[in-house]
């Protein structure tokens, strides 16, 4: 019988949100478990953790340069203390599985599992694996991922696990009616949402200020989320009297309502972005990081490729573009609706459900070897 679960996931939101998904899914499927998230004390886990009423345990960051550098010499110390202090926490909390999302507090996790013979389950939500999970994918059989194709051996697709306020929202004409009065919005017009992860994105926020004439003159309303710190130039840059509703906020306190209030969205391709779109039948006009390796390309090009989306280069994306490319969807319900049912196609609405599964999986093999913790 499953126990206590280790829940390594810190850093961000892609890291941090499916491990509560899952937790939340445990903790449904049975009350008495207990549930250990374990992260660090600067990641966003450390104030989200408690507020979503779980334990956080921390280990110190270990952040792998990704050149070579003076600073890769003191990696090796530096891991093994975090490893030592994760395998302490797996003692502490008699872990019978512990499951990492990938990010710095998963490699330490993986480590001092290995060493203690504890099952290792891996998920991974991007379709390119970072460091910790290629690691992770090495040292189990039970791993799970996110997109066909993702390069680790044995690989299931799951998809990403979503919270179940994102899988349960109600986006019914008097639900959407309900959520635009939230943000006084019309509860009548074709609304665009617009946010840029939660600092916000300047080239979204240029392009929409440059934009905002003409969508509003067209009869389109939209709710823009720019960044805390990018408020007040966005505000500056708007022009007065628009002839429909523009409300700017510094940042989204509540996603679901927002996306119960809009019609498409404006938005950048991060991973948990994209599932939480899908999940919900939610278009979007995808705007890729142009950093990094491509990997916010692939995470919209699945539903970009069903029609459930457009994708646009951040070089590419200007008021003019928005103009000539987005209005013509926002103005026309029946593709909005042709774009909507194509999106909802790519949603994994069961995935927590299917990591849950791999859990107590992994947990049965160790009962199968007849394994022990190791002595400490």
């Amino acid at each position: 019988m499953l126990k206590s679960v280790l829940l390594a996931g810190g850093g961000t939101a892609g890291h941090v949100e499916p491990a509560l998904a899952v937790a939340d899914a445990l903790r449904a499927a049975d009350p008495r478990i207990r549930l250990t998230l374990l992260g660090t004390e600067t990641g966003m886990e450390a104030r989200v953790v408690p507020a979503r009423g779980y334990e956080l345990a921390t280990v110190p960051k270990v952040p792998l340069p990704r050149r070579p550098s003076r600073q890769v010499l003191t990696v090796p110390g530096r891991l093994a203390g975090a490893i030592s202090r994760a395998g302490g926490i797996i003692t502490e909390t008699h872990a019978d599985v512990v499951i990492g999302f990938g990010g710095y507090v998963s490699v330490p996790a993986y480590l001092a599992a290995r060493r203690r013979g504890v099952p290792i389950v891996v998920h991974e939500a991007n379709p390119l694996p970072g460091v910790a999970n290629r690691l992770g994918a090495r040292l189990t059989s039970h791993v799970a991922i996110s997109y066909p194709g993702t390069p680790l051996r044995g690989g299931r697709l799951t998809g990403i696990p979503l919270r179940a306020e994102i899988l349960t929202l109600d986006r019914s004409p008097a639900a959407m009616r309900a959520a635009r009065a939230r943000y006084r919005l019309d509860p009548h017009r074709p609304t665009l949402l617009v946010f840029g992860g939660s600092q916000g994105a300047r080239s979204l926020n240029q392009a929409m200020a440059g934009a905002a004439r003409a969508l509003t003159q067209s009869g389109v309303q939209v709710l823009h989320a720019t960044g805390p710190k990018n408020f007040d130039e966005v505000a500056a840059a708007l022009p007065p009297g628009l002839p429909a509703p523009y409300v700017l906020v510094p940042y989204l306190d509540h996603i679901p309502s927002a996306y119960a209030a809009a019609d498409l969205v404006l938005c950048r391709s991060g991973a948990m972005t994209c599932a939480e779109l899908a999940a919900v039948g939610l278009p979007a006009v995808y705007v890729p990081l142009p950093h990094g390796n491509g990997e916010q390309r692939r995470n919209a090009l699945p539903t970009v490729e069903a029609g459930g989306g457009l994708l646009v280069d951040d070089a590419e994306l200007s008021a003019d573009w928005i103009a000539r490319e987005v209005l013509p969807v926002l103005t026309v319900p029946e593709r909005l609706a042709k774009m909507s049912a194509a999106c909802a196609g790519m949603g994994h609405p069961e995935a927590a459900q299917t990591i849950v599964a791999m859990i107590h999986e992994a947990a049965a093999s160790r009962r199968r070897a007849g394994g022990r913790h190791a002595a400490h």
